[in-house]
């Protein structure tokens, strides 16, 4: 990515781009490690005594939440999100610029109606106080991570609607590209 001045149009949403994901990273970091620090400590629970901890379940899957929705943001200020590649030479080249933002304002519409729906479910499990059967814990303050999780979705896409030299390159695992040019026009 090309150094950006701060008088440059696009110098805060990058900043905003790189401290979400540089925050997604440290949540990721940390999650991981406490659900390998909580599988460990179960297990050596079991070998040594005959019984594992029995919040230890809950806290894993907890962490796990908390890994894999961060993960989803670090995936999409990547490139690396799976996405079917099989109809991109169906229409023209030229129209890649539009088709892009078209993407993220699709992606971004979609994030924020299931961070809306996120929402409407954390603020329900906390008005009726539902807790977790292991832990005696109310489970609202883990539920959060899901609106926010698709509320940062949000912003990341609309972002690269409005600033698209922000957005990353298509770093996708699952591609089956074949290394021919594209063309101006769409392929028989």
């Amino acid at each position: 990515m090309p150094e950006r001045t701060m008088s440059s149009p696009s110098a805060w949403p990058s900043r905003v781009l790189n401290g979400l994901q540089h925050l997604e990273k440290y949540l990721v970091i940390a999650a991981f490690l406490l659900l390998v620090v909580v599988v460990f400590a179960d297990v050596v629970s079991r070998e040594l005594t005959g019984a594992g901890l029995y919040w230890a379940s809950q806290v894993g899957v907890w962490a796990n939440v908390l890994v894999v929705m961060a993960g989803f943001g670090l995936a999409s200020a990547d490139g690396a999100h799976l996405r079917p590649r099989f109809t991109d030479s169906w229409l023209p080249i030229s129209w890649e610029p539009a088709l892009c933002r078209a993407q993220h304002l699709c992606m971004a519409l979609f994030c924020g109606a299931i961070a809306l729906l996120a929402a409407r479910v954390v603020f329900i499990s906390w008005q009726l106080g539902e807790v977790s059967l292991a832990l005696y814990l109310p489970i609202w303050p883990v539920q959060l991570f899901l609106p926010l999780a698709f509320t940062a979705a949000t912003v990341r896409h609309l972002l690269y609607v409005f600033f698209p030299e922000l957005r990353p390159g298509d770093n996708n695992a699952m591609t089956m590209a074949i290394d021919e040019p594209r063309s101006n026009s769409p392929r028989a």
